[in-house]
């Protein structure tokens, strides 16, 4: 089976979309250099994360950001999952997570389907539907390593996604998140280490780095849960990356000696993607 070295990008969100972009091409050439196989961005990664920028900063697919981050996965001959960015497309804007292959192809696309509107007392309110549209479509990728899925941010709070994906193949579930002061200390790692042990998968989540003078202020904490449920490598709140190589034969393992997916009822209860 498949060992993946998987390098997670924790970098900070400027206003400048152009510094984002080099920010990024910095630390690609340095995954690069670590021979990653597969690079994860975090959600919003070129545009401040505050619902009046979302149609500001909006590209349509094949815009500035995506031609950009394609030619960094061709030029260093990596997988990227290019965090997300705001989408335009017929008058709505989306929360929208690109895929890339070593080639520089896009390979998935995968627009928010639960849009962050909440409002905790005492703690974090924000409204995505205020300029956000939601998507519905479940996303799973194929890659040389495998099958996997990819979700943004508040999706992955949903069991019924993550099992969808984990029913259509996936094994290895990446998520740019962008978890705040509130939600961040009290879910982000259990949200991970919950889906990783209900469907047996790894779970990787890629946050922005922790910048204390936004009008939204990141957890960051990106994370690698193994398919048994343990962390096996977390950043604190500060800009840097994580490398690190998951092995897919873990998911067999695991899947094997404690047989979630095929002990289902099936015949008392069933989940349905209706497409």
């Amino acid at each position: 089976m498949a060992k993946i070295n998987v390098t997670l990008l924790q970098t900070k969100v400027y206003a400048d979309k152009k510094k984002n972009i080099e920010e990024v091409a910095k630390y690609m050439e340095i995954a690069a250099k670590g021979k990653a196989d597969i690079v994860t961005l975090p959600e919003m990664f070129n545009c401040p994360y505050q619902t009046s920028n979302f149609p500001v900063y909006a590209e349509p697919e094949g815009g500035e950001s995506w031609q950009a981050l394609s030619s960094l996965a061709k030029k260093y001959g990596v997988y990227l999952s290019a965090g997300s960015m705001p989408e335009s497309e017929s008058g709505h804007t989306y929360n929208t997570a690109y895929a890339f292959d070593r080639m520089g192809r896009q390979i998935a696309k995968h627009r928010k389907m639960h849009l962050f509107d909440i409002n905790v007392e005492g703690g974090q309110f924000f409204k995505e539907s205020d300029t956000l549209t939601a998507g519905n479509r479940i996303t799973v990728f194929d890659t040389e390593f495998g099958k996997m899925g990819l979700c943004v941010c508040y999706d992955m709070r949903f069991p019924e996604l993550a099992r969808l994906m984990a029913l259509e193949g996936a094994k290895v579930f990446i998520v740019p998140g962008a978890f705040n002061m509130t939600t961040g200390p009290a879910h982000w790692e259990i949200m991970f280490r919950c889906r990783a042990l209900d469907n047996q998968a790894y779970t990787i989540g890629t946050a922005p780095a922790r910048d204390a003078t936004s009008g939204y202020v990141s957890w960051g904490h990106s994370i690698i849960v193994s398919p048994w449920g343990d962390v096996l490598s977390q950043l604190d709140e500060k800009e840097g990356y994580i490398s690190y190589t998951i092995d897919l034969a873990e998911v067999e393992r695991v899947r094997k000696e404690l047989p979630l997916l095929s002990h289902r009822r099936t015949d008392v209860y069933r989940l349905e993607n209706i497409d």
